[in-house]
């Protein structure tokens, strides 16, 4: 007896949809980096900078030239003086403080037991700077760090608080779209598949020779699930996929039916799809 297998009709949702579940809250003004603080920063100089500060409005992403990375997903924001301290998920709540140096940005990591009113003490602080271009130390990061926003884009299209699947495939188009034409090919989508991979180990903080193995897999299987998932909803057959596509059968929730006919045992729907597939192939003439 044929035996289903869950069809990926949703990857490209499937994609995001987890973590945009898990999202603690929703979007909000007030749980921000501010603008000018956001982005990439070096520290170390330029030509052979020893760590890397990605800055993005709900997370950060450290990046030593040779340690183990960090990921910070932070959950709520507020203004210390000159300093803005972001405080991050996590069991321990680890907190991240930011505040300009003329063109440059100071950071400092407060011990989990310091308390508020006491910071920033006698915490050592870091220095970073912007590059003009980025060091070829650190261009393999290149599309991880461009996730690590894009998920805060269909985050606020996909989470509780947008309530529509409209808004959640629109979000995925914009996150994801490369060329500019408002769909996602599989180049696109296999970009947002790398970029997952990457966020996901950084956030393990796995070491830096097994995150270029996870990276690795990630490029080979991201290029696989993207072909997956314009197959299932490419339903057009141009090679990629719209906001409609991905909204198919989810925007509007609809059924019709037919009165006539009995129910079918669950167990032998396996049987009732293989005999759809057999009259399908026999209309178009493939048996």
């Amino acid at each position: 007896m044929t035996r289903f297998r869950l069809a990926p009709l949703a990857l490209a949702l499937a994609l995001v949809a987890p973590l945009a579940a898990r999202a603690q809250a929703p979007a909000s003004p007030t749980i921000a980096v501010p603008e000018p603080l956001r982005g990439v920063w070096f520290e170390g100089g330029c030509t052979a900078p020893t760590a890397l500060l990605a800055l993005s409005a709900r997370g950060a992403a450290r990046l030593p030239a040779d340690d183990t990375g960090r990921l910070l997903r932070f959950t709520a924001t507020r203004a210390q003086s000159d300093w803005t301290i972001a405080t991050a998920r996590g069991a321990e709540a680890p907190r991240l403080m930011l505040r300009p140096a003329g063109d440059e940005l100071e950071t400092a990591e407060p011990a989990n037991k310091t308390r508020d009113d006491r910071l920033p003490g006698d915490i050592p602080l870091t220095r970073w700077q912007r590059c003009p271009a980025t060091p070829l130390t650190f261009a393999a990061q290149g599309e991880g760090i461009a996730f690590l926003g894009a998920i805060e884009v269909i985050e606020a299209g996909c989470g509780p608080a947008s309530g529509n699947v409209p808004e959640c495939a629109a979000a995925i188009i914009r996150a994801g779209d490369v060329s500019g034409d408002n769909l996602l090919g599989t180049a696109e989508l296999a970009r947002l598949f790398r970029g997952a991979t990457w966020l996901v180990s950084l956030q393990a903080e796995v070491a830096p020779e097994l995150s270029g193995l996870t990276n690795t897999a990630g490029a080979v299987s991201g290029v696989v699930a993207a072909r997956l998932a314009v197959e299932s909803l490419d339903y057009d057959g141009d090679g990629r996929l719209s906001a409609r596509e991905l909204a198919q059968d989810r925007a509007t929730l609809a059924t019709v039916g037919d009165p006539h006919g009995r129910p079918l045992a669950l167990e032998r729907l396996s049987e009732g799809a293989a005999l759809m597939r057999g009259i399908l192939e026999g209309l178009l003439g493939s048996e």
